[in-house]
């Protein structure tokens, strides 16, 4: 994207926001830059708001540079076989589009029609979309497998003068959104900015975004199925970072790094369902002014985590807080398991918020300070239900739980709760703990 571009986007789409966090320094200020999507160099714009539609998307097979393949995720392997060492091949040379938004809808028309083909987009150029042509959006429906390959500084954008409509249709189906980077904002794969973004057996992988969301930025809703997010990269959610309500099911989020929320952050009064799900291997590098959450970090109005495994993720810095930071609002953990992840205040949980625990096994997990299996903030409500709490361990204090003064544990051990074989100690201030 154009400094101009960027300058654009930022005026027309972008609000400068400070993060609460309850309990703890405030983070610094982000810019929410939006419209930022995937394809190697390529920047997919839309310059009327977030009231407009998501910004990119794709249909059956659309693939990156990096792969000249339709992609199939394997969600079993853990090697990243599947897409990893392709994109050293450099991109696909394809066939030329003049720098000319009806060119270039006529190349995708030609592209469907012939069952695929690879487009090379030109060079400082921006392709400038004034009518809605297909469904609400303003290019083709793309059907058949299709990589986009950007030039230096293309970009792809509605006419601010025009009604509003979205770039492409946005369902990524059997997809791979990989090595992308935005240097300069948000969404280092792929941007949904006021719309629905569907992600089916794909994979988004070793994308970067200098801001938030290094694999997916979503602003609306977000609904995740039996995909991998691997490898990426961002200041805040670096598998991918919400403002809208998403659910998850059936797949991985593995291997990502940032400052907060490794695998997913978690912004406002966002709605939220992870299900049977993997998010392992994540790492929160908490720099001074941020917080951690190597797993899952954020305040959401309500968020429900059912048959996940949350493991070996890693917390590090000042303050290092959880694999997962609930930082306020409400969460329900239930038949899941948080094991053998490493942080400073808080191994595998960090609440300051409302947390239930329910069947839930708390396995494992390292603190250099406090609180091996679980931190409770002063302003931090847990309640656990038939959940395990053993073998947990802490260089100070609360091997299995530490709450602090002001902040409520309830075990209800009635319910089959165990807190035990955590060192130094079980718990410190919690009512009913076993020393």
């Amino acid at each position: 994207m154009t400094g101009k571009d960027t300058k654009t986007a930022m005026n027309d789409q972008c609000h400068e926001h400070e993060l609460d966090r309850p309990g703890a320094r405030r983070a610094r200020s982000r810019w929410w830059a939006v419209g930022l999507a995937g394809m190697t160099g390529l920047a997919l714009t839309t310059s009327l708001g977030i009231g407009g539609a998501p910004a990119f998307g794709a249909v059956d097979g659309i693939l990156t540079a990096a792969d000249d393949r339709r992609g199939k995720p394997d969600r079993a392997s853990t090697d990243n076989k599947d897409y990893e060492g392709k994109g050293k091949q450099g991109k696909r040379r394809g066939t030329p589009v003049p720098c000319s938004a009806d060119a270039l809808i006529a190349a995708i028309t030609l592209a469907n029609a012939r069952g695929g083909a690879v487009l090379d987009l030109a060079k400082d150029c921006t392709y400038l979309l004034t009518a809605n042509i297909d469904d609400g959006a303003g290019l083709p429906a793309i059907t058949t497998p299709i990589t986009l390959n950007g030039g230096k500084d293309t970009t792809i954008k509605r006419a601010a003068a025009a009604e509003q409509f979205r770039i492409l249709s946005a369902v990524l189906n059997s997809s791979k959104i990989i090595r992308n980077v935005s240097n300069d904002g948000d969404a280092g794969g792929v941007a949904n900015i006021g719309g629905d973004l569907v992600i089916n057996h794909s994979v988004i992988g070793h994308n970067t975004a200098s801001n938030v969301g290094g694999g997916v930025f979503s602003i609306g809703t977000l609904t995740v199925d039996s995909s991998r997010f691997d490898a990426n990269t961002a200041s805040a959610g670096g598998g991918f970072a919400t403002v809208g309500n998403f659910r998850i099911t059936r797949s991985e989020l593995v291997n990502h790094v940032a400052d907060d929320g490794g695998g997913i952050f978690i912004f406002g009064t966002t709605f939220g369902r992870i299900s049977d799900t993997r998010i392992e291997r994540n790492t929160a590098t908490s720099p001074v002014g941020t917080q951690g959450g190597a797993a899952i970090s954020g305040a959401p109005a309500q968020l429900t985590v059912s048959g996940v495994t949350i493991a070996n993720n890693t917390t590090t810095g000042d303050p290092g807080l959880g694999a997962i930071f609930l930082q306020g609002g409400s969460m329900l953990v239930e038949d899941s398991v948080i094991k053998n992840n490493a942080g400073v205040d808080g191994g595998g949980i960090r609440n300051l918020g409302t947390l239930t625990l329910l069947r839930t096994k708390v396995i494992g997990n390292q603190a250099t300070e406090s609180g091996g299996g679980i931190s409770n903030g002063a302003t931090g409500a847990l309640t656990l239900f038939d959940t395990k709490v053993v073998k947990n361990i802490a260089a100070a204090d609360g091997g299995g739980i530490f709450n602090e003064a002001g902040g409520t544990v309830n075990l209800n051990t009635a319910t089959g709760t165990v807190v035990a074989k955590n060192r130094p100690n079980n718990c410190v201030n919690v009512t009913g703990c076993p020393d």
